[in-house]
């Protein structure tokens, strides 16, 4: 019995060591293994660091071109129809036309301008594929920090109705911790730019303490997890409380300090560099740029993550854009052509996935 004990403890300390070499923090492991996704398949090519991704009704896709500032259409068969390009945009560094949300015939998009990063209001007019447009431009929100670095830039409805943003501290690390300031945040609003009913300060600010959040994703009880850059060490996953601090820069990782929540998943940064988030199928998905991969995490019924799992490493290069089809497909972009990584033939793409092969 006292053997048997040792070898149960030495392969308990073996699992933990696994887990946290892979996944940077231990997982619960009440959470159940999910099933794998199946094979990409290529939805479009050819285009120019495609960032945000996000659906109309009917299924079509408006995607961003960071770089280029073109707003596209792209159908579920593969045709690419520029809707337009959208004027003030002022690509540098990271930042560029980013984010994209709809609500109904409205279109949000996230863009770095000349003196800010600032989010646009659109009608669009998408009654027919072959000559869709957006007019009516409204600046929302501007004053939004801009640098050539960490501008945030994801935009995406929750089942509140309400529009989120990720923003970036730009480099300016204390950023994140000031309440008075938009940069390093999680911002919450209505369609009109104002603060969201019930936001924690009574401001746009709904979490603070970010260094990057690029990836927005809720699951089906309503939970918001948001995946973020770390520096030198550790990229995050963060389960989203309103009015909580997640310790940047006072913490990179875990760091059991009481002021600050810690992350429920984090990942050396060479496996990860997390950009688009999305649930499906029970777990949350989020797209990997210096890892080149598409991480699975599964999710239990309280929000709990199990181990993540890793697919398609090194395949398609660096992953960034990532959302839910109306039809339980996943949309995955690869972003080869942003100065950063190797562009293969074809590049870039958007990726069609099924989250579960069952």
């Amino acid at each position: 019995m006292e053997h048997m004990g040792k070898l149960m403890t030495l392969m308990l300390l073996a699992m933990l060591t696994a887990c946290s070499s892979a996944g940077g923090a231990v997982p619960d492991a009440a959470v159940a293994a999910a099933p794998p996704p199946g094979e990409p398949k290529t939805v479009a090519r050819d285009l120019a660091v495609p960032w945000g991704i996000a659906f109309v009704p009917g299924g079509d896709a408006l995607v961003t071109e960071r770089d280029t500032a073109r707003l596209l259409r792209v159908t579920r068969a593969g045709k690419v129809t520029e809707v337009g390009r959208i004027a003030g945009v002022t690509p540098d560094g990271e930042g560029g036309l980013m984010g994209v949300a709809v609500k109904g015939d409205q279109v949000f998009v996230y863009f770095t301008a000349a003196d800010d990063n600032r989010i646009v209001r659109y009608r669009f007019t998408g009654d027919t594929v072959s000559d869709p447009k957006v007019s009516d431009p409204k600046v929302i929100l501007r004053g939004i920090p801009k640098g050539a670095i960490h501008n945030g830039g994801r935009l995406a409805f929750g089942p509140d109705g309400f529009l989120y943003a990720t923003t970036g501290e730009t480099g300016d690390r204390q950023l994140a911790q000031r309440r008075d300031s938009l940069g390093g945040k999680i911002l919450r609003m209505t369609v009109d730019g104002a603060p969201a009913p019930g936001n924690p300060f009574g401001t746009l600010v709904y979490s603070l303490g970010h260094r990057n959040v690029q990836g927005l994703a809720w699951d089906p009880a309503g939970r918001l997890y948001a995946s973020e850059f770390g520096q030198n060490a550790f990229d995050e996953v963060n389960l989203i409380k309103p009015g909580a601090n997640y310790g940047w820069p006072e913490v990179e990782g875990k760091g059991d300090d009481p002021r600050f929540v810690n992350p429920i998943i984090t990942w050396p940064t060479s496996e990860a560099s997390p950009s688009g988030a999305a649930y499906a199928a029970g777990s949350l998905w989020v797209a990997a740029l210096r890892g080149e991969r598409l991480w699975q995490i599964p999710l239990g019924q309280d929000g709990s993550a199990g181990a993540p799992v890793a697919h398609f490493t090194d395949t398609y290069g660096r992953l960034r854009g990532l959302a839910t089809a109306p039809d339980g497909m996943l949309w995955l972009s690869t972003s080869n052509k942003d100065g950063r990584g190797d562009p293969r033939d074809g590049d870039d793409r958007i990726l069609s996935v099924n989250p579960s092969r069952s």
